[in-house]
């Protein structure tokens, strides 16, 4: 692949481009990072706001302020919308900017968005998180297809694991252009935690914790449940709910297909809370004063082992099985006899729930924006 070689220069010029709250979680440490590097960066950050609200409380707690605000998020817009409008957005601002690399995120339409638009302009791409598969282009759906075509446009793949970084020599990717560095969500997770302790920051103020329960913190939003898969995860949780020990909390994604069956199925349930979407830090705060947490996210798969908190992934098929491997996290998909199999276990074996929250995290140290930024600083892309 062919790109247009910058002018030598000491400083590298560096575009960010993101959209959704995950992905600003996991490269904002990186932009805060390479800032504390003058002489070696020169960062912009252009954001899509493809997820809106949610963004722009990450963006706030970084202090992260995007040179460029592309606003394309619109109400009910399909992906092929999203697709069109991003891509059209995205051109004036490299023409305008001119970086010698775009640095991408994960999965998201954003992602695959940001490394077709430079690629289109001959600009190298970083790929942040790369190499994550589940092999399945359905699950997740869109974003396994989203990851597969990143790597084939990026030039530097920054992989979380050797796992990830496997995945990429056996897609044919050359070794010397993978960097095995951690995943930057944890150095996020561990600046939100560290700031929390040291009362910096505000944690979460909502529903009162009983004492004596068992607080189980629900999340659920990937498209792949919509359906019969989010009805049998919210009877089981219904079901759940019914011990005398437990306290559910559950987060509900404004999406209709995931907030009104819920409300149907668990609301006005004993135990049961069902609250608006949180902004990061009191999510992080949640995170910390659960004691078991049901998840699709792929985020939280990585953030709570972090925490010490066991996670059942409500997922058949995951793109982090290191987590698995591990120890950290259990699949265990949508299907109702096994979430309350494998929760009921986790509530009743002390022995089993420690050896499951202080199992090491796979996923990193919180030093990734390090080392994604020596490796920029070396500047290998301009080769």
């Amino acid at each position: 692949m062919a790109f247009t070689k910058p002018t030598p220069r000491h400083r590298q010029r560096v575009l960010f481009i993101f959209g959704t709250r995950p992905e600003a979680i996991k490269l904002c440490p990186i932009v805060l990072h390479m800032r504390t590097r003058p002489d070696e960066f020169d960062v912009k950050v252009c954001v899509t706001a493809q997820h809106r609200e949610m963004l722009d409380q990450v963006l706030a707690l970084f202090q992260v302020q995007p040179d460029h605000d592309l606003n394309v998020m619109r109400p009910n817009q399909t992906l092929s919308q999203s697709t069109a409008r991003i891509i059209a957005a995205l051109e004036p601002v490299l023409l305008a900017e001119k970086p010698d690399l775009v640095i991408v995120q994960g999965d998201t339409t954003t992602t695959f968005c940001g490394a077709l638009a430079a690629f289109y302009h001959r600009i190298a791409v970083g790929h942040v998180e790369a190499g994550l598969r589940t092999g399945d282009l359905w699950q997740p759906f869109p974003e396994e297809l989203n990851r597969v075509l990143t790597t084939r446009l990026a030039k530097l793949h920054f992989a979380p694991t050797s796992s990830s970084a496997g995945n990429l020599r056996a897609d044919g990717v050359d070794d010397a252009a993978i960097f095995i560095t951690g995943n930057s969500g944890i150095d996020a997770v561990l600046h939100v935690r560290d700031r929390l302790q040291a009362g910096e920051l505000t944690g979460y103020q909502g529903v009162a914790l009983e004492p004596g329960r068992k607080l189980v913190l629900v999340t659920a939003h990937r498209r792949e449940n919509f359906g019969d898969g989010l009805t049998r995860l919210y009877r089981a949780v219904g079901q759940l709910a019914l011990r005398p020990d437990v306290q559910i909390i559950y987060p509900v994604h404004p999406n209709p297909n995931v907030r009104q069956p819920a409300e149907a199925l668990l609301g006005g349930l004993p135990n049961v809370h069902l609250i608006a979407p949180l902004d990061y830090v009191p999510f992080v705060d949640l995170m910390q004063r659960s004691y078991l947490i049901l998840t699709d996210s792929g985020g939280v798969q990585e953030e709570a082992p972090s925490l010490g908190k066991p996670v059942l992934v409500l997922r058949e098929k995951t793109e982090r099985p290191e987590a698995v491997e591990a120890g950290t996290v259990r699949l265990v998909g949508t299907d109702g006899e096994k979430i309350l199999a494998e929760a009921g276990a986790l509530l009743d074996d002390a022995g089993q729930y420690q050896r499951m929250s202080m199992t090491h995290n796979p996923y990193g140290d919180g030093q990734a924006s390090r080392r994604i930024s020596d490796v920029i600083a070396n500047g290998v892309f301009l080769d």
